[in-house]
């Protein structure tokens, strides 16, 4: 006899049946097939539906219990809904098998499917969470192939072929060396040419002289003091850009380079002994290099003491004016960044006075700096205490 391929199988019939005796599984087969035909036509005829591989393999189940024999049909078909339903009440009219009577109860028609889909929907499922899983590498691989599609766009220029971005435009940022430019131009920086050394090459000093705007970007070490040192008094640049203390431009992130660039200040301002964290102070063209400063007096704290003991455990600074009425209040590391509108008098701040923080209370012009306590005292700022 045909069988029906599993592929092509859209639905089983289950039933269950009673006989009262001792049947076999050849009985109630041949029981189907006997008792079902001529019952519903030749289109319908069992034995000719399994020739032609639109009925299956007949699966039958038995169990002998108390005299009575109890069991489970299976019958897979490949035809549509209607048909298997008038095949399964077909199974119903068998009321003997062999010598004994027989029930059979169509218990289910399963869409098979339906099973299919339910498998596909959670194979699906477990298949997204492990491309859930993958995902992070895949967005690497992209940023990776994205970081060398821009890397490969590096060019050269002059004589000495220096390596470069895009330097056809009125900006130009000019860094110490070939690794900087990769950075820079991976983020999408591109207007930018190294020096390959500390010394500033004659190309680029001409390139200079035909840009509307030059800044040296430089590492924020002592190496990149140097270079400012040595460059900015032998060719045309506008403004310098540092990197965070300790840090190079070649390993910065995106948000750092767009941040020292941010800060970037002009040249004629510039003062290497004063930054803090890849920020630089100059010299305010309304403030002199250095001025006597009008140390606090006890009346004074008194009247700001309230003030300044609700700044303990915020991690805040305050400004006080001659007046000592607060012009300003920022969190302590948003201060080198502060704009003022008049010189400040007094400024408070939750915890220990750094190096740095003194070198931005001085660049400010205030007179007074109060802290917890200071690691410096070398500094024409009067310092008091909380």
């Amino acid at each position: 006899m045909a069988k029906i391929s599993p592929v092509s199988i859209k639905y089983i019939i289950h039933a269950k049946f009673e006989a009262n005796g001792a049947v076999e599984k050849p009985d109630i087969i041949g029981a189907i097939f006997g008792q079902t035909e001529g019952l519903l036509g030749e289109e319908l005829e069992m034995r000719e539906l399994q020739k032609s591989g639109k009925i299956g393999r007949i699966e039958v189940n038995v169990e002998y219990s108390g005299g009575k024999t109890l069991g489970e049909i299976e019958v897979p078909s490949s035809m549509d809904k209607t048909e298997t339903a008038i095949i399964a009440a077909a199974l119903e009219t068998i009321e003997r098998v062999g010598p004994s009577d027989t029930k059979i109860i169509i218990e289910d028609i399963e869409d098979v499917r339906e099973s299919k889909r339910d498998y596909i929907l959670d194979r699906a499922k477990k298949l997204m969470e492990r491309l859930g899983e993958s995902r992070s590498k895949v967005d690497e691989f992209a940023g990776e192939i994205k970081d060398y599609v821009k890397a490969a766009k590096i060019q050269t220029y002059g004589t000495e072929n220096l390596p470069c971005g895009d330097v056809s435009g009125s900006e130009l940022i000019i860094v110490e060396g070939r690794a900087d430019v990769v950075n820079l131009l991976k983020k999408g920086i591109r207007n930018v040419i190294a020096m390959n050394g500390t010394n500033l090459p004659e190309t680029v000093k001409e390139l200079s002289r035909r840009k509307d705007e030059v800044t040296l970007f430089v590492d924020g070490d002592r190496g990149g003091s140097l270079i400012i040192k040595n460059v900015v008094n032998n060719a045309k640049i506008d403004y310098i850009a540092m990197a965070p203390e300790g840090k190079e431009v070649e390993e910065l992130t995106e948000k750092e380079l767009l941040q020292a660039l941010r800060k970037k200040i002009p040249a004629k301002d510039f003062r290497l002994e004063q930054r803090a964290r890849g920020v630089r102070f100059y010299e305010h063209s309304n403030k002199k290099e250095s001025f006597e400063r009008k140390k606090i007096t006890i009346e004074e704290k008194e009247k700001i003491k309230n003030d300044v003991d609700e700044l303990v455990g915020t991690k805040g600074a305050l400004i006080f004016n001659q007046d000592l009425n607060i012009i300003s209040k920022v969190p302590l590391r948003r201060l080198s960044s502060v704009k003022l509108d008049e010189d400040p008098y007094v400024i408070a701040i939750d915890g220990t006075a750094t190096n740095k923080i003194i070198e931005i209370c001085e660049s400010l012009g205030s007179h007074n700096l109060i802290a917890s306590q200071f690691v410096n005292s070398d500094t024409d700022i009067n310092l008091e205490s909380l």
